[in-house]
């Protein structure tokens, strides 16, 4: 272990270790649970990138659903058994110390920062697509230059960054409160995806369906774009994530073992039954050229079919609720941060709990900080696949970590085992491969930047600075 910083590993147990403003506080059960991953999952994905993903795949995207949706079930099990053996903030982040090494749980970590942080930028830019849209249905108009970033020809996207620093003040007030809030928003999103479905499913023409899969089944460039079924399902990838951010909970569930797999599966059932649902809807409800470019695509499908009072209604469903998806991930990236940070590969002070409200308050504004300026400045359709690197490295580490514990620990205590785990994997790594390869050059290319600057990090910090690290100097 002194040797190389490839040896060095975190024991099983070690996340019990933790105590005094290095602790968090247990106040969530399983229902909190399930809503911060539904909270999580169905947000942008639905209500905006449907439209991006069906104009890359056409009416196929029902399909580029179901291929991201079967990936994430894969690495969805995965994640609940891990979470289950090491109940610990951190997520991946923390899986991958134990299974594989430093490094390795460096570099996972670095790409879930990547991940949060860029999600919560795409949800912000999001909801304020549909905060316009509703503000200006009742005749209040923001001027251009304040609800677009340089990219549509604006300046900055005021309400993009408005609600993002409202969500962080919520955050810092307290990890029960958020939670209780955050419950009342997702039963009012998915009673808004209710009313959605009943109103556009009996619109539904199969002649919208026409050409299926107009740009083919795998990924391909036209006129400078990513399009096919596979490029569709590496973007709608990011509307099925966000049960990642259940396992970010971990230290802070009443009981881990029950409470972390109920969250992380429940979640996800509900998630991939409601999205087909919705998809099916819209796509059959509207020829797909008619609602991909909108910023609010739900809304408009309801429009044209001559629900206006419907539509404001799904609008005002996207404001209240989209904030649930900011909620979640603007938690889990401060978790991530406060791990990373208590284990000394960040300096140790982000890591302090402030000892009133139980958070991580400067790393919860921190992380507000930054999302305002890259939701302020970017656009939707790039955020998302930029996120989606991160997240496709996190599963791809999260499926190895599982095979490796299995054949490492086999008899250590797990409180839910992956049915036919060796396949499950595979197909969670073999999946988010294929996924990644998928993304546009470009994105990867900014994933690759993103982690060399991480590794510049890692190398002139935290390989020093990190907990394992001195504890083996002071054994040499």
């Amino acid at each position: 272990m002194a040797g190389s910083i490839f040896g060095r590993r975190k024991g099983l147990g070690d996340w019990r270790n933790y105590s005094g403003n290095r602790a968090l506080r247990r106040t969530l059960t399983w229902p909190h649970l399930v809503a911060l991953g539904v909270g999580a999952i169905v947000g942008t994905g639905i209500y905006t990138l449907i439209g991006i993903g069906a104009g890359k795949a056409g009416p196929a995207v029902i399909v580029s659903f179901a291929i991201a949706g079967i990936v994430c079930a894969c690495a969805a099990l995965a994640y609940a058994e891990l979470a289950t053996m090491m109940p610990a903030a951190g997520s991946a982040y923390s899986y991958s110390y134990v299974a594989l090494n430093e490094p390795v749980a460096w570099i996972v970590g670095w790409s879930l920062v990547l991940e949060y942080t860029v999600v919560c930028a795409a949800v912000a830019v999001g909801w304020s697509g549909y905060a316009v849209g509703f503000l200006n249905s009742w005749g209040v108009t923001i001027p251009h230059a304040f609800a677009a970033g340089p990219h549509a020809g604006g300046i900055i996207n005021v309400p993009a960054v408005v609600i993002t620093m409202a969500l962080a003040g919520l955050l810092a007030l307290g990890t029960r409160e958020s939670a209780f809030v955050n419950t009342l928003l997702v039963v009012l999103k998915m009673s808004a995806l209710a009313l959605f479905i009943v109103l556009a499913l009996p619109a539904f023409d199969t002649a919208n369906l026409e050409p299926f899969a107009p740009y083919g089944w795998g990924s391909v460039e036209v006129g400078g774009n990513t399009v096919g079924v596979a490029a569709g399902a590496a973007l709608i990838f990011f509307a099925f994530y966000g049960f990642d951010a259940v396992s970010t909970a971990a230290e802070e569930a009443k009981n881990p073992g029950r409470d972390l797999t109920i969250g992380i599966i429940g979640s996800m059932v509900i998630c991939t039954a409601v999205y087909m649902a919705v998809a099916a809807a819209a796509i059959g409800a509207m020829p797909v050229a008619e609602f991909a470019a909108s910023g609010e695509p739900l809304a408009h499908v309801l429009r044209s079919l001559n629900w206006p009072g419907a539509a404001q209604l799904i609008g005002a469903g996207a404001i209240v609720a989209m904030p649930t998806v900011l909620l979640a991930f603007m938690y889990g990236q401060s978790r991530i941060f406060f791990a990373i940070a208590r284990d000394g590969l960040l300096p140790e002070r982000l890591s302090h709990v402030n000892a009133r409200t139980g958070t991580p308050v400067l790393m919860t504004m921190v992380t507000a900080v930054v999302v305002s300026i890259i939701s302020g400045l970017l656009p939707l359709g790039e955020i998302a696949e930029l996120a989606n690197t991160g997240t496709l490295a996190a599963f791809i580490a999260i499926g190895v970590s599982l095979i490796v514990l299995r054949r490492r620990a086999p008899d250590a205590e797990r409180q839910f085992r992956v049915p036919f785990h060796l396949p499950i994997a595979l197909i969670a790594i073999g999946g988010c491969l294929y996924l990644f390869i998928s993304l546009p050059e470009k994105t990867q290319l900014r994933f690759l930047v993103w982690n060399l600057i991480g590794v510049a990090v890692y190398l002139a910090y935290g390989m020093r600075k990190s907990l394992i690290a001195a504890a083996s100097r002071k054994e040499a």
